[in-house]
């Protein structure tokens, strides 16, 4: 036992001895540490243990030319009154042990980093060490700072740190051949490409002394949470500041505003989810990286709800995400509602229960007051309380045949009753003298009603016998002229019901007679939706009652509540016949309707292509909308919205027959290339290139990527160049150089481009690559269909030319009529044309069956024989190591299923 005390006590002297001798010298002289494999851990062995992560988020990277950071790293839990800092512990061991730390990317496996540590314990390598022990084996660091290397250094640094790991692998003597430093400086090249300049982790390595006294025992090291620059685009906190709505249809498609802090694009969520005992529901918004304003704003649309049948109300949340992480910023409620089939209350209104039926004759006048009877003629205590009509305020006629109403609707004080013989209205027509003023007044009232009565009433039964012996209900409506104004409690005149309810004949009678009244606007009377009767004859698709109205004098520049003409909403229901009633009436004094935009900033024209009517669309052309006008929101084109909607035909007819501009830029600069390379859609990309759309135009967002871009290079050179400038101002002014600052440019539809096939599209190196076959992840082997290659196309193309076959023809069996006039202006028609069919998922079986039905013998050939060479190499399918080795990480499913063929 004493011989064992004896020898930790030589070992501690021994190593207070080097301890001593270490602090003397600085570490750039120490003996380089022996990289040994690691321990293998036990149950009770020792291992090393992050007790204090590093702060993940506010800590700001700095370069070289600003001086030392201002505070070290700090720890997670750090706070204004209790700092802490990374810490790390050796756990299950006593005596004594070296602790290093050492930046590594946020990547898996982890590897060094282009940035340094730099503090008090650190050496020129970036790399910090502290001895712990030997009862206290926790290393604390708390004045680590981290320096910042700009990309154009990225490669020299590298390459310096990848040879000293080798180094140690090696011995510090060893000499590297030309071709082992070739290697290196290749991996520093893919490593520099890979890594984010903008995130770093904290990797510890603690070694334990050998029996020389040697630190070469590794552990295996402790990799940190990661560590984000605050001035990068991912290291704000996730926070939703404004929403311009909170609640939207169950059935989703909603557009919402969303202001935010700074955030990524090509990184960024927003998630929509509902937490129950079930296991929850979630979804996310649909925006592509062109709705992303500035990092600050976002417009998304809303996702459908998992359950569209809801009688009532549903709360959910939403939140922001990283893709990369799990970063989540607080939730915010959000409501999805029923969703509201009867938009304009047309079928409301039609289910309206009508009147109970009534006899207005129920007894002898005067009889018994039972059931239904009344005591007199003009009302009492029986049904109705006037004689058995009822009264409705709504319906207020101006006067009251029975005369207990008067002119103006309001009520008399008393009824007076009607003289039933001659002699008697003789008597009742002569007001007796004497009396109270008063009772002089009324009673002179009520013979006047009681005579407006009696005219009324035999004025009706006229009518009655009349249209009893013609059938002409005209008759009938004549005697009820000043009642075609009267509206119920939704505002609807008898004209709106009678269309509502689709009446074609009584709204002509009802129009017939409206038109013989002078001075009269009945016909554009709104109701409460700001509806005239030509919005609801719209609406409801009768064109015969369009017409009608039309030529009786409607007038079809008025708008509903949201701004919208008879002319929007015809664009807007798709509905052809409609619209050519309209257009056959608006002449040349309604040419402005064309191109008037909506309370939405939408003109006709642009509700016509989110409904995908292609007639439609032409005829508004023909009418005189602009195809090149911009809707007032954010300056989408009629192209613009096709290339959103995805809507193919409705694009390609824009651009061949109306000829729509591919270069039209939106408010922010974006063309419909770049819509569609956002979008990833390789058959919308290869139409608008072949229609003449310029890659090389840029958009006003400026270019953020991922990793330090030439964002942090400007920084860093603006750095410098003030420094220097500062320093030849204070020697020789006179010798300051003019250095404008150059203005950061904005994104190109490569930079949007979310799968390799738009890339192989936009850009021009790639394309002059030759094309390989992509090979597919493993359980998608079996799913991958045969393909052209660019020389089995090149031939198909040549046996195409010597039969001469009809481009038209060959559009045609393909199901590609609508690109034939595209691409026939093109130097290689039948070229670009079997690449855009490729690219837009064809079948080879088609194409096959397209050139049996044309007699080409000789391409069906060479087509089989292209099928049985892919399915014999299907089994041994190889990935290139350069253009089409890899997918874009956030392609989608889809894309990656589909074969990358690059453009000749």
């Amino acid at each position: 036992m004493s011989s064992t005390m004896s020898l930790e006590e030589n070992q501690y002297n021994i190593n207070m001895i080097e301890t001593e001798f270490m602090m003397d010298f600085p570490y750039s002289f120490m003996p380089s540490v022996k990289s040994e494999p690691y321990l293998p851990e036990t149950a009770n062995g020792p291992y090393l243990q992050i007790i204090e992560e590093p702060k993940q988020r506010g800590f700001r990277f700095r370069y070289e030319c600003e001086g030392p950071s201002h505070g070290g790293l700090p720890g997670a839990s750090s706070e204004k009154n209790k700092k802490t800092y990374p810490t790390v512990k050796v756990c299950n061991y006593m005596g004594y042990a070296r602790v290093e730390v050492q930046l590594v990317t946020h990547m898996d496996p982890p590897r060094v980093h282009a940035h340094s540590l730099v503090g008090k314990h650190c050496n020129e390598s970036g790399m910090c060490s502290m001895e712990v022990g030997p009862t206290d084996l926790t290393a604390q660091f708390n004045n680590l700072g981290i320096l910042h290397i700009t990309k154009k250094g990225v490669l020299e640094v590298l390459s310096k740190r990848l040879r000293e790991e080798k180094l140690k692998q090696k011995g510090p003597n060893y000499h590297f051949t030309d071709a082992e430093e070739q290697e290196i400086l290749k991996e520093a090249k893919e490593l520099g490409n890979k890594m984010d300049l903008n995130v770093v982790r904290l990797k510890f390595t603690a070694y334990l002394p050998d029996g020389d006294g040697d630190y070469t025992r590794a552990l295996k090291p402790a990799i940190s949470k990661p560590i984000y620059d605050s001035k990068s685009p991912n290291a704000s906190n996730l926070k939703i500041s404004r929403m311009d709505k909170t609640c939207g249809s169950v059935l989703g498609g909603d557009e919402i505003f969303l202001l935010c802090d700074k955030v990524q694009k090509d990184d960024i969520d927003i998630r929509f989810f509902e937490e129950d005992k079930e296991g929850g529901w979630e979804d996310f918004g649909d925006f592509s990286p062109t709705d992303v304003h500035k990092q600050y704003a976002i417009v998304f649309k809303t996702p459908k709800y998992h359950t569209p049948d809801i009688e009532r109300p549903v709360t959910v949340f939403l939140q922001l995400k990283r893709r990369k992480g799990s970063d989540c910023s607080e939730p915010k409620q959000f409501t999805y509602v029923p969703h509201v089939q009867d938009k304009e209350e047309v079928q409301r209104k039609k289910k309206k229960p009508l009147p109970h039926s009534f006899d207005p004759w129920n007894g002898p006048p005067g009889g018994a007051a039972g059931t239904g009877r009344g005591p007199g003629n003009f009302g009492g205590s029986g049904r109705g309380g006037n004689g058995g009509f009822p009264f409705n305020p709504q319906l207020d006629m101006g006067f009251s045949t029975m005369g207990t109403f008067m002119g103006n609707g309001t009520r008399m004080a008393a009824s007076v009753p009607a003289p039933s013989t001659p002699a008697d209205r003789q008597e009742g027509s002569r007001v007796p003298p004497g009396g109270p003023p008063l009772q002089q007044q009324l009673l002179q009232i009520a013979s006047m009603l009681q005579n407006r009565a009696t005219q009324t009433a035999r004025r009706t039964a006229r009518a009655l016998l009349d249209y009893c012996s013609t059938g002409d209900v005209c008759l009938l409506l004549a005697v009820q002229r000043q009642l075609y104004s009267v509206q119920d409690e939704n505002g609807d005149t008898p004209l709106h019901l009678a269309i509502i309810h689709q009446q074609p004949a009584v709204v002509q009678q009802l129009v017939y007679m409206i038109s013989t009244i002078p001075q009269q606007q009945i016909l554009n009377i709104r109701n409460h939706m700001s509806q005239t009767p030509l919005h609801l004859a719209v609406i409801t698709k009768q064109h015969k009652v369009l017409d009608c109205l039309l030529k009786a004098g409607a007038d079809p520049t008025l708008v509903d509540r949201d701004g919208r003409s008879v002319l929007h909403l015809a664009a807007d229901i798709g509905d052809e016949f409609v619209l050519r009633v309209l257009l056959t009436h608006l002449k040349e004094n309604y040419s402005h309707l064309f191109n008037t935009a909506d309370y939405h900033g939408l003109h006709p024209l642009h509700l016509a292509v989110k409904k995908g009517g292609e007639r439609c669309l032409r005829a508004l052309v023909l009418c005189g909308a602009r195809v090149n006008a911009a809707e007032l929101k954010s300056g989408n084109t009629a192209l613009h919205i096709a290339v959103r909607e995805n809507l193919f035909k409705v694009a390609c007819m824009l651009i061949t027959e109306l000829k729509a501009d591919v270069n039209a830029s939106t408010f922010c600069g974006n063309t419909p290339l770049h819509l569609a390379a956002s979008l990833g859609s390789p058959t919308l990309c290869s139409m608008l290139v072949a229609a003449g759309a310029r890659k090389d135009l840029e958009n006003d967002e400026p270019l953020f990527l991922s990793s330090s871009d030439e964002e942090d290079d400007d920084k860093e050179d603006e750095a410098v160049e003030e420094m220097s400038m500062q320093q030849q101002i204070a020697s020789s002014p006179s010798e300051v150089p003019k250095n404008p600052r150059k203005r950061a440019g904005g994104h190109t539809p490569l930079d949007l481009a979310r799968c390799q096939k738009v890339r192989a599209i936009l850009d021009s190196r790639e394309s002059d690559r030759p094309s390989r076959e992509v090979a597919k992840p493993s359980e998608k082997q079996e799913e991958a269909k045969p393909q052209m290659d660019i020389e089995t196309l090149s031939k198909l193309c040549g046996i195409l030319s010597q039969a001469n076959v009809p481009l038209r023809q060959l559009a045609e069996k393909l199901g590609m009529l609508t690109l034939a006039d595209l691409y026939q202006e093109s130097p290689s028609p039948c070229q670009h044309l079997l690449e855009n069919y490729q690219l837009g998922g064809g079948q080879l079986e088609t194409l096959v069956e397209a050139l049996q039905s044309l007699g080409l013998n000789e391409g069906v050939k060479l087509l089989r024989q292209t099928e049985l060479r892919d399915k014999a190499q299907s089994t041994d399918a190889t990935v290139d190591s350069g253009f089409g080795s890899h997918v874009t990480e956030d392609v989608e499913e889809q894309e990656i299923q589909q074969p990358v063929m690059a453009n000749p």
